[in-house]
């Protein structure tokens, strides 16, 4: 399966290492495309090395070729999955913004591709209604979700709000 894995600007970054490590050995093509926010947790040479693909960042990223990567990842994409997935990213792609390849990716899916979403932000964040509200309407528009687990938070706080065990999303991308 061809998967493409988007990594938002989380602590919970550094998961995605992992989570495209496992999916790599499990024979899934994975492509990772990181937002710029990504790169300050986690650096896109070490998902480069781990899913021998080139990594996205920015659109300028796509200069090497006439046909934007992006579009491409969109069109040939069997699963395309957040993990994390920020409360920014969530706003933007419930409201249909596209400020750089990830988003781009997103809104240039077929509609019969299966989107994934791995949120992972402060609890109070992911209990807002402003993000229920996004996702809910992320949900109409067909994508499913892998809700956040709860325990000790980056900030301090224990609450709900971390990014799932990589097992978890595993079992939830097999499904």
């Amino acid at each position: 399966m061809k998967i493409v894995l988007g990594i938002t600007g989380s602590i919970a970054a550094y998961k995605a290492a992992d989570l495209a490590s496992q999916l790599v050995k499990l024979g899934h093509e994975v492509h990772a495309v990181m937002t710029n926010s990504a790169c300050e947790f986690i650096t896109p040479l070490t998902l480069q090395t781990l899913t021998r693909q080139p990594v996205l960042v920015s659109l300028e990223d796509e200069k090497n070729s006439w046909k934007p990567g992006h579009i491409e990842l969109a069109d040939t994409a069997d699963l395309f999955i957040i993990a994390p997935c920020s409360a920014n990213t969530l706003g933007l792609l419930a409201n249909g913004l596209a400020p750089d390849p990830l988003t781009s990716i997103y809104l240039a899916l077929p509609r019969e591709t299966r989107v994934l979403i791995a949120p992972a932000m402060n609890g109070k964040m992911w209990l807002h209604p402003a993000t229920a509200r996004n996702c809910k309407t992320l949900v109409a528009d067909g994508c499913q979700f892998i809700e956040p687990a709860t325990g000790d938070l980056a900030c301090g706080y224990k609450g709900v709000g971390r990014l799932a065990d990589v097992p978890d999303i595993l079992d939830a991308i097999a499904r």
